[in-house]
């Protein structure tokens, strides 16, 4: 054992609370009344806690009594230490919960949002032996994965409730039209809706074409937009991919590829005429389901959910 740990272990941390009282006291006399002690027996507690420091901690012969530099650094991280320990109590305090289990999510790609980040920040907090188990989907399958009870919960793009599930709108989520450094638009200025009439399109795939361009149906682009789809995932990072490529043009969450817009990978196309893209983000379940204890406490912490400002 190093000279450092044997010191601590040998050294009485009764001696520093009565350091302490001494200090914010100045008086022997009535840090002796506070600690329900004898003088003496401070005047010794204070001895021995000199003598572990190798050092004097008040100036002698004076009153009321004054910290040397020593003891003020002493006072200091006494201070400190009192105020962690006081800190640890709430948080031992708290009963650990008994619930545990899996929650199965299914969700849109990179959502991101800093009030469902905090959902989960404070379920794990509060019950901890709950896990979560994570796919990946587009909102059209989410909506008939939910609906047919393969999976209990989703959070997914929505352009109005679907009445057969219970859907909690949780906040609007900003879309742009993006292209790549390789790509005839990257340099142009705002463009109008002809300019991207018959532009190639990256987009995200689904089982059904008109559901796989979710926010894309914001625009007045028409069913022949198939035509033009040159490649499609449900994987944001490879839809960002061939759009960064020059591939062709593409919808993506604003605030997913904020960093590319910054490093000069991807640029936001402006349309002269056509409003912002948006989209709608719910968590939805089925009310025929019987949540387990688990999935309970999900849904209650999705009740608390508060949209970012």
């Amino acid at each position: 054992m190093s000279d450092s740990r044997r010191w601590t272990h040998a050294l009485d941390w009764n001696l520093l609370r009565t350091f302490v009282v001494l200090a914010e006291e100045r008086s022997v006399t009535r840090a002796a009344e506070r600690l329900l002690l004898q003088q003496p027996s401070v005047s010794a507690a204070l001895k021995r806690l000199e003598e572990a420091f190798g050092c004097r901690l008040f100036e002698r012969g004076r009153r009321p009594m004054i910290l040397t530099p020593q003891g003020e650094t002493l006072f200091c991280e006494c201070r400190s230490l009192y105020g962690a320990i006081a800190a640890l109590e709430p948080r031992i305090a708290q009963p650990v919960s008994a619930i545990a289990g899996t929650v199965r999510l299914n969700m849109v790609t990179q959502v991101i949002n800093a009030g469902l980040d905090e959902v989960f920040r404070r379920l794990h907090a509060e019950h901890p032996g709950i896990s979560f188990s994570i796919d990946v989907s587009t909102s059209y399958d989410i909506v008939r994965a939910v609906s047919q009870q393969i999976v209990p919960f989703g959070i997914c793009l929505l352009a109005k409730p679907v009445s057969t599930l219970s859907c909690q709108f949780l906040f609007r989520e900003d879309f742009g039209i993006f292209c790549g450094p390789g790509h005839a638009l990257f340099d142009a200025g705002a463009v109008d809706y002809a300019a991207i009439r018959s532009e190639a399109w990256v987009s995200f795939a689904c089982a059904e074409l008109a559901n796989s361009l979710e926010p894309m149906l914001s625009l007045r682009l028409g069913a022949d937009l198939a035509s033009r789809v040159v490649m499609s995932s449900s994987d944001l990072q490879e839809v960002r991919r061939f759009i960064a490529a020059g591939i062709g043009i593409g919808i993506l969450p604003v605030d997913a590829v904020a960093r590319d817009v910054r490093d000069g990978h991807l640029r936001r196309i402006t349309l002269t005429d056509q409003a912002d893209l948006g989209a709608d983000v719910y968590f939805i379940r089925n009310p025929l389901s019987e949540p387990d204890s688990a999935e309970r406490a999900f849904i209650d912490a999705m009740g608390r959910f508060e949209p970012a400002p």
